[in-house]
C-alpha cells in the first residue's frame, strides 16, 4: 500500500478492460482512465495492473468491453461503471440510481464505486474469535439498523441504526444472557432493489461480498464502514458475544434479465450466474430473479475468499448461509451429491473452528433439513418451528412430533451421529411472524408491501387466541402472554442451539406483516418502550437463559453424538398418569422427566396445550420434594423464579392450566420412581 495498489479482475470473454479512478463518488467522469493491456497485463483470464502512488480510500471502478449477446449468455456493457467483485469498500453517491444501471447510456455519476482498503490498517488490540462451544451458544437474530433506529432506543442520534449504535446496546445483550448475535445481511446491498416507493430493508440483495454496508456506518468517509464494523466486532467480543453474519451467496442484486448491470454480469455473466435453457434468462432457484453459479471455479474461489476475509481480517465468528441448498446445485441447476463449494468451506484450514449454519432449503423446493452435506454444519430446523407451533395451537398429531423436537430431533438428525447441537431451534425469525404476532394473528397482513398479499408465507401455523390483532380483553392478553412464554421455554430447554428473534423478549409486533423486507420504519424497528410494557416476558426469558447457561455440560458430552447422549440419558415420557404418555393423534399434552447430565437434578416438564386444566401425577418414589421453577399460567414474578428460590410442590400431583408449560425439579439423590420409557 505504501508504494501503490495492484488491481486484478476476472473476465474470460472481455475484449478490453479499463480501470477508472475517481476523486468523488458522484463524479461524472473519472479523474484517470487506465487501459489494462491485454498482452502484458493479462494472465490467464485475469486482467491486472499496478498503479504506483495510490493510497487507501481511493475510489475506483471498471469499464469492460465485450459482446452484448444475451442469447449466448453475454451481457457486456462498456457504458456502465462496474464494482470490483473483490472490493473491500463501496462508495454510494447521494444520487445513486439503480434504474440508470438498467437503461442504455452512461451511468458514471450515479454509479456505485469501489474503495481501496488496507486490511492490515487496524489495531485489533489482541482481539480474536471467541469460539464458544455449540453447547454454550444462544443466538439472538437481529437486524442491525432496526435494533437501534427507533427514537426510544436511547442511542446517540448519529449512531442510531449503525454498527456504533449496536455497540451502545451491548450491555442490554449481556443482561439478556445471549452468547451470539446473528446479524441480518451486512454486506453492501442495494436498498433500491424493492417495490416502487419502498426500500430494501432486510438486505438480502447483495452487490459486494467483501464490503460492509455503508448505510450501517455512522462514519461516512471512504473507510468509515470497515473501521466501524471492526470496532463493533471488537466491542462485542469484549462483551463475550460472538458475531455471526447472515450471508447471501445464492443470488445478487442484479436481478433477472431486466435487472441492472452493477458488477458480476458485466464481467462474465455465464460464469457468475446459472443461466436458463434460454441463455438470455437466469435460473431462479432463489426466488429473486437470479442464482449464483456457486460451484463454478471462479465463484467458488470468490465465496471462499470472502469467508476467509471476514474471518481473518474482520474477526467474524460464524456464518448463517441464506438458502444454503442452492450451494449444492451445479451449473445446470442439478443437485450434487458432494458439492465442491460446501466441502471447500468445511475443509478450509483458515475457517477451522468457524460456526457454519445452513438454511437447508431453497426457493425451488429443495429441502435438505437433516440431509445437508458435511460434518460441521448446523441447520436451521424448520421442522422444529412448525411442530412446536402446531402443538401449542392445538394441532392434531403433534404430541409425538414435539417430543422428538425437544430431544434434539433424533428422527431428523439421529442418522448422522453428530453432536446434539446439529439443530438450531427457533420458533420465529426475521422471515415470518414475530412471536407476538404468532399469538395475535391467524392470517398475514402484508398490505403495506404493495404486492396485494402475494408475498409472505401462507402457512403460518399461528393462533390469534380469539381475536385478530391487538386486543384489550384481559383474558385474551393473558393467553397470548402465556403462549409467548411457552414458546420461549421450549426453545431454550430443548436439545440443540436455541435462537431468539430480535424483540421477541418484549413482544415486538409487525402488525401481522410476515414479510416486511421493504419496511424500513416503525413496523420493523425495535420499540424500546416495550421493555417496560412487557417487562415480565423479558424477565422470564432472562431467567430461563440464566439457568441454561449455568447447566453443567461435561467435557465428555462434547464428544457424544445425539444418539449416544439420548441412550445414556435417564428420561421417561408421561401423560396425566406417570409412565402413561398419550401418543394419539388427538393428544394435546405430554410430560417428560429427565436427569440432567453431570448435575444432581431431575426435571419434570409438563406441556398442556389442551383448552382445559389437566392434573398430572408426579413420580413419588420416596416422596422426594418437587419444586416449581416455571408455571407460565402464573402471574409474574411467580411464572418463573430464580432456580434456588423454587417453592416446594406440596403434593404428588400438579394441575397445569390450559395452554401452559410447567417445569419442576428435584434432587437426583432422591429415588424418584421412573417408569421405563414408552416412546
Amino acid at each position: 500500500m505504501a508504494n501503490g495498489v495492484n488491481f486484478s479482475v476476472y473476465s474470460r470473454s472481455a475484449s478490453a478492460v479499463e480501470l477508472l479512478l475517481f476523486d468523488r463518488d458522484d463524479d461524472g467522469q473519472p479523474s484517470r482512465v487506465i487501459p489494462i493491456d491485454p498482452i502484458t497485463n493479462r494472465t490467464y483470464h485475469y486482467w491486472h495492473t499496478f498503479v504506483p502512488g495510490l493510497q487507501r480510500g481511493q475510489l475506483y471502478g471498471y469499464r469492460v468491453h465485450g459482446p452484448y449477446d444475451p442469447a449466448n449468455g453475454f451481457r457486456f456493457d462498456p457504458e456502465k461503471v462496474l464494482l470490483d467483485p473483490y472490493g473491500r469498500g463501496v462508495a454510494v453517491p447521494a444520487s445513486y440510481s439503480r434504474d440508470a444501471a438498467k437503461l442504455p447510456g452512461d451511468n458514471t455519476s450515479v454509479a456505485l464505486k469501489s474503495v481501496v482498503v488496507d486490511p492490515a490498517d487496524y489495531d485489533w488490540e489482541g482481539d480474536r474469535q471467541l469460539r464458544h462451544p455449540s453447547a454454550r451458544t444462544i443466538i439472538y437474530e437481529m437486524h442491525l439498523r432496526g435494533f437501534t433506529q427507533h427514537t426510544s432506543s436511547g442511542v446517540s442520534l448519529g449512531s442510531r441504526g449503525t454498527f456504533a449504535g449496536l455497540i451502545e446496546k451491548i450491555p442490554y445483550l449481556q443482561r439478556l444472557g445471549i452468547s451470539a448475535v446473528e446479524l441480518l445481511p451486512v454486506f453492501q446491498f442495494d436498498p433500491q432493489d424493492s417495490p416502487h416507493g419502498l426500500v430494501n430493508y432486510w438486505g438480502y440483495s447483495p452487490i459486494s461480498f467483501f464490503a460492509p454496508h455503508r448505510g450501517y456506518s455512522s462514519r461516512q468517509g471512504p473507510l468509515g464502514p470497515v473501521i466501524e464494523f471492526r470496532d463493533m466486532v471488537k466491542a462485542l467480543h469484549r462483551g463475550g458475544i460472538e458475531v455471526i453474519l447472515d450471508v447471501v451467496f445464492n443470488h445478487t442484486a442484479e436481478g433477472d434479465h431486466m435487472g441492472p448491470t452493477l458488477c458480476f454480469r458485466g464481467f462474465e455473466n455465464d460464469a457468475y450466474y446459472i443461466l436458463g435453457q434460454e441463455r438470455s434468462r437466469f435460473a431462479n432457484y432463489s426466488g429473486t430473479g437470479n442464482t449464483l453459479n456457486a460451484n463454478h471455479p471462479i465463484v467458488r474461489r470468490m465465496i471462499l475468499d470472502s469467508l476467509r476475509y471476514w474471518v481473518g481480517e474482520m474477526h467474524v465468528d460464524g456464518f448463517r448461509f441464506d438458502l444454503a441448498s442452492i450451494l449444492a446445485r451445479d451449473s445446470s441447476g442439478q443437485v450434487l451429491a458432494n458439492p465442491p463449494v460446501l466441502w471447500d468451506i468445511e475443509s478450509d484450514p483458515a475457517l477451522a473452528g468457524t460456526k457454519f449454519i445452513a438454511e437447508a432449503w431453497d426457493a425451488a423446493g429443495l429441502y435438505q433439513v437433516g440431509s445437508f452435506v458435511g460434518d460441521s454444519w448446523r441447520e436451521w430446523n424448520g421442522r422444529f418451528r412448525d411442530d412446536v407451533r402446531d402443538f401449542f395451537r392445538g394441532g392434531e398429531d403433534s404430541a409425538t412430533r414435539i417430543a422428538d423436537r425437544i430431544l434434539g430431533s433424533p428422527a431428523i438428525y439421529g442418522h448422522k451421529e453428530q453432536d446434539p447441537e446439529e439443530s438450531v431451534n427457533f420458533v420465529t425469525c426475521h422471515d415470518g411472524f414475530t412471536l407476538n404476532d404468532l399469538v395475535s394473528y391467524n392470517q398475514k397482513h402484508n398490505e403495506a408491501n404493495g404486492e396485494r398479499g402475494r408475498d409472505g408465507a401462507d402457512d403460518n401455523r399461528s393462533w390469534n387466541c380469539g381475536v385478530e390483532g391487538p386486543s384489550a380483553d384481559p383474558a385474551i392478553e393473558a393467553t397470548r402472554n402465556r403462549q409467548v412464554k411457552n414458546f420461549l421455554t421450549v426453545t431454550l430447554l430443548s436439545l440443540g442451539i436455541p435462537m431468539i428473534g430480535m424483540g421477541d423478549e418484549v413482544r415486538r409486533s409487525q402488525s401481522g406483516n410476515n414479510n416486511p423486507y421493504c419496511q424500513d420504519n416503525e413496523t420493523t424497528w425495535f420499540d424500546w418502550s416495550l421493555l417496560e410494557k412487557h417487562a415480565d416476558v423479558y424477565r422470564f426469558l432472562r431467567l430461563v437463559i440464566e439457568r441454561r447457561r449455568l447447566r453443567d455440560v461435561g467435557a465428555e458430552q462434547y464428544h457424544l453424538s445425539l444418539n449416544q447422549l439420548l441412550a445414556r440419558a435417564a428420561k421417561t415420557w408421561h401423560g396425566v398418569h406417570v409412565g402413561q404418555p398419550d401418543w394419539s393423534s388427538s393428544s394435546h399434552s405430554i410430560a417428560l422427566s429427565a436427569q440432567l447430565p453431570n448435575e444432581n437434578v431431575i426435571m419434570y416438564l409438563i406441556f398442556n396445550a389442551y383448552w382445559e386444566p389437566l392434573e398430572f401425577e408426579l413420580p413419588n418414589g420416596n416422596r422426594a420434594p418437587w419444586k416449581r421453577w416455571i408455571d407460565t399460567a402464573l402471574e409474574t414474578p411467580n411464572d418463573i423464579v430464580p432456580w434456588a428460590d423454587s417453592p416446594i410442590v406440596p403434593d404428588f400431583a400438579y394441575v397445569a392450566e390450559p395452554h401452559t408449560v410447567v417445569v419442576l425439579h428435584t434432587e437426583a439423590s432422591h429415588e424418584v420412581a421412573f417408569v421405563s420409557e414408552a416412546h
